[in-house]
This record gives structure tokens, sequence and C-alpha cells, in this order.
């Protein structure tokens, strides 16, 4: 049973770690306009400073965090910026008015990575840490 718990774990990385190269990399390539857009969600949370670098670090969090998650490097790391990510994405979401249904998707992937902290990256990874 150890094994198939690492095999999941893996799979799991690899399919969430893919999906979320797909959302970022539009993202991180968008340039400074699309990164600014993105950061100005910030205000959700009452920060309205550096609009670019927000939304920068959105699309590095999504599209270099997915990569890691793959590979199983700096996944702590990787998992806690996802996370916030995810956080941020939500509380855009809900005062947006989008509702619960909006919001879910942002919600469940930050409870998914929020639990990958604890969970670790098991032992099919490139880092010798988890």
């Amino acid at each position: 049973m150890k094994n198939q718990y690492h095999l999941g774990l893996l799979i799991l990385r690899v399919g969430i770690g893919a999906m979320f190269i797909v959302h970022g990399a539009p993202k991180l390539m968008g340039g400074p306009e699309r990164w600014e857009a993105i950061g100005n969600n910030m205000k959700y949370l009452g920060i309205t400073f550096a609009p670019a670098f927000w939304g920068f670090m959105a699309g590095f969090a999504e599209a270099v965090g997915g990569l890691c998650l793959i590979l199983g490097i700096f996944y702590v790391p990787a998992c806690i910026l996802l996370f916030i990510t995810m956080i941020v994405a939500s509380t855009r979401h809900l005062a947006q008015g989008d509702g619960l249904a909006g919001s879910s998707h942002a919600i469940e992937a930050a409870i998914l990575f929020f639990s990958l902290i604890f969970i670790g990256s098991g032992k099919y990874r490139l880092s010798k840490k988890s």
C-alpha cells in the first residue's frame, strides 16, 4: 500500500502541477500590462501598491509552482505560494459577487495546496527533502 500512496501522490502532483502551468504561463508571459491587471485584484485584500509585481507573482506562483510540484523541488515554498495565490483568487471571486459557485475552484485548490504542505511530496521527487 505504501508504494501506491507514493504513486497516487505523484499522479496528483503531476496532474495539478500541469494544470497550474497551463493557467500560469499565459499570465507570466503576458507582460507588465497583464501583470498589473491581475495584480489589481490585491485591492480586495486592501493592498493597492505595486500591482504589476503582484500580478507577476501570481503567474510565477502558478507556472513555476506547478513545475516545482511536478518535479518535487522547492515543494513546501511552492505549495505556500500557490495557497496564497488561491486565497487571493477566492477573495476576488467572492468580492465580485461570484458566490460560492464562482469561487469554488480557487477555494478547492487552496485547500489542496494547504493540505499538500503537510502531506509532503512523496518519495518520487527530484529533491532529497519534501
